[in-house]
């Protein structure tokens, strides 16, 4: 006997087909994980490394520092000289404790049996110092010291400024130790002939950071903490010594000797 042929139950058609519709979602997400896996394996996340972040761009850090921070930096090198009755400063301008500073403020010091020059260094230490080196015409001089503090600190000698850039000015005003004061450059290549009574100082730094008896051959500091002049006057209209808002400073270049022949006196 033959038998129908049996039709095909439409459930079970339906089972079969999403039994393979399973499948091929099953599959494919297998292949999102594997490509998954793969990615994070080639960045380095299998490896219990990070993977290298993208590079950004690094800002530029600005050279220039705060007026607090030029003095933590320079303070160390500032130094008191005292010559008889001449009260100055100096600045540490190198490893072997060299300082330099006006000449005028050792001048009594400079020949045979002249005035002792004592120097006090930042950190308490006292020494009796000897003038190494002077150049009149220039109004700059380096002094040996003795004895030299536990660490020494020298400046950084810089170069160059411009008209309007800010400086900073540390010295002994009127005994007032370390004293900070800040301004502008106001003029370069001056001469002190028409500005200091007796002067003839050519080729100056012109600043108006206040400075006073005292602050000669102090160090004048550019925005970096860089030694950039040398401080050897004021203009005295008044002839009373008094700060007029007016100040000099030798270039270091020609402090060091690079440059100038001039004949300085008059300065504070």
């Amino acid at each position: 006997m033959e038998h129908a042929p049996q039709e095909a139950d439409p459930a079970e058609g339906r089972g079969a087909g999403a039994g393979r519709a399973r499948r091929y979602a099953a599959g494919g997400g297998l292949l999102v994980v594997v490509a998954a896996l793969a990615y994070w394996l080639g960045g380095g996340g299998g490896s219990g490394e990070e993977a290298a972040p993208r590079p950004t761009p690094t800002p530029t850090p600005s050279a220039s520092l705060t007026v607090p921070d030029v003095f933590e930096r320079v303070g160390p090198s500032v130094v008191v000289i005292r010559s008889g009755d001449s009260l100055g400063t100096g600045v540490i301008a190198a490893e072997d404790g060299t300082i330099l500073t006006a000449y005028h403020v050792v001048k009594g010091a400079a020949g045979d049996g002249g005035a002792d020059v004592t120097v006090t260094f930042a950190d308490g230490t006292k020494a009796k110092a000897a003038v190494a080196s002077s150049a009149p015409e220039r109004d700059v001089a380096t002094l040996k010291p003795a004895k030299l503090p536990e660490i020494v600190v020298p400046a950084t000698l810089g170069g160059g400024v411009e008209v309007g850039a800010p400086v900073v000015a540390i010295g002994n005003p009127l005994g007032l130790t370390y004293s900070v004061s800040t301004g502008v450059v106001s003029g370069l290549n001056r001469t002190t002939g028409g500005a200091v009574k007796g002067s003839d100082l050519k080729g100056l730094i012109q600043f108006d950071a206040s400075v006073n008896p005292g602050s000669s051959g102090g160090p004048l500091l550019d925005a970096r903490g860089l030694v950039v002049g040398v401080v050897v006057s004021i203009a005295d209209p008044g002839g009373d010594e008094a700060f007029a808002g007016i100040a000099f400073a030798v270039p270091i270049g020609a402090a060091l000797g690079d440059e100038g022949d001039d004949n300085p006196t008059g300065a504070i």
